[in-house]
C-alpha cells in the first residue's frame, strides 16, 4: 500500500510486521514479511546461527536461500539425512518482490533475480517435476532478508536447547 502526501510517498514494505501466516497455497504478497521454515543438519544449524545464511550455489531456482511456509517440507531436509540430524528453523522472511515460477523450464527459473525480483515462489501442486512432494517452496536471493527467530524442530531436547541458547546469544549480541 502506498499513500501520497504533498509530493512525497509513504510505502508500507511490511517491515513493521513481525510475520504473517499464510496457507502454503496462498501467494506471498510483494514486500510482505512472512513466517517460513528452513531444514538443515545439526552442524549446519550451528554455523547458520553463528554466521547467518549463505546462498545455495545451485538448486531448482538457482542461487539463494531455500525456504518454505510448509513446515512439513522443511522437515524433509537435508535430503538423504536421518531424522536424528535434522533441524528446522522458524524464520522471519522479508520476501520483497516475488516472482511466481510454476512450470518446468520457466523462462525466468534461474534468472528471476536479474529481473528485479527478490524471491522466487513455487506454488504447491503446480506440477514442476523437481518438486516431487508438491509442496510450496521459495528461494530468497539475498540472505539478509532471512532471519532465524526460533527452533521449530530438533532431534531431541538437548540439541533444541543448545541451538536455542546459541540463537538467544546471537540475537542478544546482534550477530544475526
Amino acid at each position: 500500500m502506498s499513500v501520497q502526501f504533498y509530493g512525497w510517498e509513504v510505502v508500507d514494505d511490511g517491515a513493521s510486521f513481525t510475520g504473517v501466516l499464510l496457507e502454503p497455497s496462498q501467494r506471498p504478497q510483494n514486500r510482505g514479511v512472512y513466517t517460513m521454515y528452513h531444514g538443515t543438519s545439526v552442524a549446519s544449524a550451528r554455523l547458520i546461527i553463528a554466521n547467518g545464511f549463505q546462498q545455495s550455489q545451485r538448486g531448482m531456482l538457482g542461487k539463494g536461500v531455500y525456504v518454505s511456509r510448509d513446515k512439513k517440507k522443511a522437515q524433509c531436509y537435508p535430503l538423504n539425512s536421518s531424522s536424528s540430524d535434522r533441524v528446522v528453523f522458524e524464520l522471519r522472511v522479508r520476501v520483497g518482490r516475488v516472482k511466481r515460477i510454476d512450470k518446468d523450464n520457466h523462462p525466468m527459473q534461474f534468472t528471476w533475480h536479474t529481473h528485479g525480483y527478490d524471491t522466487a515462489w513455487v506454488p504447491p501442486k503446480c506440477g514442476m517435476m523437481a518438486v516431487k512432494s508438491g509442496k510450496e517452496e521459495d528461494c530468497v536471493f539475498d540472505p539478509k532478508r532471512v532471519t532465524v527467530v526460533g527452533i521449530a524442530d530438533a532431534p531431541d531436547t538437548t540439541i533444541r536447547t543448545e541451538l536455542q541458547e546459541l540463537l538467544n546469544g546471537c540475537l542478544l549480541f546482534g550477530s544475526l
